[in-house]
């Protein structure tokens, strides 16, 4: 489930970047990041580059770490799938 991935992306991304709950204040409140990060809500795009604007991240490190986890692949298999996918829509 990629909503699992999405929230262990997340609460990794915010802890390695030492920032708590509280620091995302200004775009979302306490109760739901924790929300989020526990994987009982999905974040709309919006919500996704406003959390991504807190840590200082593009949002598609936030997808891109959520298919990570949730593949269970790493940076590279996953970016090689994108630029694919990207190089294929390129071509129709």
């Amino acid at each position: 489930m990629l909503r699992k991935g999405f929230a262990a992306a997340l609460q990794f991304a915010r802890k390695s970047k030492g920032l708590t709950q509280e620091d995302f204040s200004d775009v979302s409140s306490r109760t739901y990041l924790s929300s989020l990060e526990r994987a009982i809500k999905s974040p709309t795009l919006d919500k996704i580059d406003e959390l991504a604007s807190v840590l200082g991240l593009h949002p598609a490190t936030l997808v891109v770490l959520a298919a990570m986890r949730n593949e269970r692949k790493d940076v590279d298999q996953i970016t090689d799938r994108i630029k694919k996918d990207i190089a294929s829509l390129k071509r129709s």
